[in-house]
């Protein structure tokens, strides 16, 4: 395969003769472009990581058997470059293959441009690529993306060309594939409403309180009761008496009436005269 490169389409794959691969993310930068971290995951027969340390990124960057490394990002005339290399031949058995994913850091996928993958032989210094991937965003809202991977068989390995994106980041696609992540818990508590500021408010003086007024016993012999007076209070005018309608004496209902005139007295010589015929003497 020297001097021959392949340009891969999505889902496409080629075999490699080389031992150890470099796999070479490049973008073109840009305003308004985020910065793009690459990223290699090893998996075992069940398409999962064997544990945390198979993850190999920009905070663990070179696995601890050592033979799959994150290298620096160079910035060339081309455009920046972020590298992932991987000695296939020299791999434990039970690594099955070598996932190579890129993830943007600001901005989604639909904002990069030019993101391509490039394959090379490590052992050759410069020369052409053996493959070339432009990777694509598919909706244009993934923050990661499986560029390709690495992969055993029979007795040799080959290159997929992937795509596949996650609009979850780096988090997403770490877990997806076995990575336990620690999160810091979001605080369940609701937090207590802000009390207002107290302010000093000067005591309001109690109300004068006086001793009330004694209030006579009732007269047991009395038969009208009288209200007695309020003291320190308007008292009420009394109603004036009922004036006679029409020069008629009105009754005071309920009070003693006054007494009628007296007659005068007989006239002692006064005599009835005879009245009728039966009266009259023959």
């Amino acid at each position: 395969m020297t001097g021959m490169t392949h340009a891969m389409v999505k889902g496409s794959n080629v075999p490699l003769d080389a031992m150890a691969v470099r796999a070479v993310l490049r973008w073109r930068p840009g305003a308004g472009v985020p910065d793009v971290d690459a990223s290699a995951l090893l998996l075992g027969a069940g398409g999962r990581v064997r544990s945390d340390e198979d993850f190999v990124f920009y905070n663990q960057p070179r696995h601890p058997s050592g033979l799959v490394r994150r290298l620096p990002k160079r910035s060339l005339p081309e455009g920046l470059t972020d590298a992932i290399e991987a000695d296939l031949t020299a791999l434990d058995p039970s690594v099955d293959q070598v996932v190579i994913a890129a993830s943007s850091d600001g901005a989604a996928f639909g904002a990069v441009r030019d993101l391509r993958i490039l394959i090379y032989d490590a052992a050759a210094a410069g020369g052409e690529p053996l493959a070339v991937f432009d990777v694509r965003a598919e909706t244009g809202e993934e923050t990661a993306i499986i560029c390709g991977e690495l992969y055993r068989r029979g007795d040799g390995w080959k290159f997929r060309a992937v795509g596949q994106g996650y609009p979850t980041g780096l988090i997403g696609l770490a877990t997806a594939f076995g990575i336990s992540v620690d999160e810091a818990e979001p605080e369940t508590g609701t937090p207590e409403p802000e009390q207002p500021e107290a302010r000093y408010l000067p005591p309001v003086p109690p109300a004068p309180s006086f001793p009330p007024a004694p209030v006579p016993a009732p007269d047991s012999q009395a038969t009208v009761l009288h209200q007695q007076s309020s003291y320190g209070y308007p008292q009420p005018t009394a109603a004036p008496a009922p004036q006679p309608a029409y020069g008629y004496p009105q009754p005071a209902y309920g009070y003693p009436q006054p007494a009628p005139a007296a007659a005068p007295a007989p006239d002692p010589n006064f005599v009835l005269p005879p009245q009728g015929p039966q009266f009259i003497r023959p």
